[in-house]
């Protein structure tokens, strides 16, 4: 008899905001696949018991390829193992919880999806920016920045979302920061448009980078920004102040 696969966001980092499902089906499980996203502190606190089994990506290079991962899950199920596939944040927004959902179900395994905290609204939040407000904002787009702007047929509406008045919200979008900022501003956005650069989530080594959008791609530079960051753009970031104190804490 077939095991149970789980698909299982374990939130922005840290275990403060890892759900309480989330939290019981991780301790209950047979199998653990895991990238380096959920971070430290929640990798730490996988079950002894589990197999556990990087699938990481690390330097540029995946640990495992896609098509590997889910050989293994469905593997691991078949055997009659309950299997958890870890990811950071919610799997279903930009992280491929979607495929393996698919595959899962196409394999005839029972599965349940346990949603996590987005990183799209928790690290903004983290640092006191909303992504929504009333004299700012009313409206918001979460795109991811994995998609090329000076491709031919992009996916992405870049004279759209240049005149979106709301708030821009892109993650895995570091590599691409200047070809997004030369997108928008080239539709239209104004180039003194605000930006915040998040790096690392609710770690405790966790950086935020402010400037516009003319000037954003310099200052990243400048500092040497890396992902995993969330990138907030939009009249919202006014109101981050570095002074006050974090509104979430960060793990440790």
């Amino acid at each position: 008899m077939s095991g149970k696969v789980y698909l299982v966001g374990s939130g922005p980092g840290g275990e403060g905001l890892l759900t309480m499902r989330a939290r019981t089906v991780i301790d209950a499980a047979d199998v653990i696949l895991f990238d380096q996203l959920p971070g430290e502190e929640v990798l730490a606190s996988l079950p002894d018991r589990a197999e556990k089994i990087d699938c990481g990506k690390y330097g540029g290079k995946h640990t495992l390829e896609q098509d590997q991962i889910e050989a293994l899950i469905i593997d691991r199920a078949h055997r009659g193992m309950n299997v958890v596939r870890l990811k950071g944040g919610d799997p279903f927004l930009f992280g491929r919880g979607g495929e393996e959902l698919e595959t899962v179900r196409g394999a005839g395994i029972a599965v349940e999806m346990v949603p996590g905290v987005s990183s799209a609204l928790a690290v903004p939040a983290s640092v006191g920016i909303p992504l929504t407000h009333r004299k700012y904002a009313s409206q918001v787009t979460i795109l991811t920045g994995n998609e090329d702007p000076t491709k031919p047929g992009p996916a992405l509406d870049w004279e759209l979302l240049a005149k979106s008045r709301g708030t821009i919200v892109i993650l895995m979008g570091v590599a691409n920061l200047g070809k997004i900022a030369d997108a928008l501003i080239r539709n239209g956005k104004a180039a003194d448009t605000p930006v915040a650069i998040i790096e690392r989530g609710l770690r405790t080594d966790r950086r935020v980078t402010v400037g516009s959008l003319g000037s954003i791609t310099e200052a990243a530079g400048k500092k040497g920004v890396k992902p995993p960051a969330v990138i907030v753009i939009g009249d919202v970031v006014k109101l981050y102040n570095p002074a006050a104190p974090d509104l979430i804490p960060v793990e440790g």
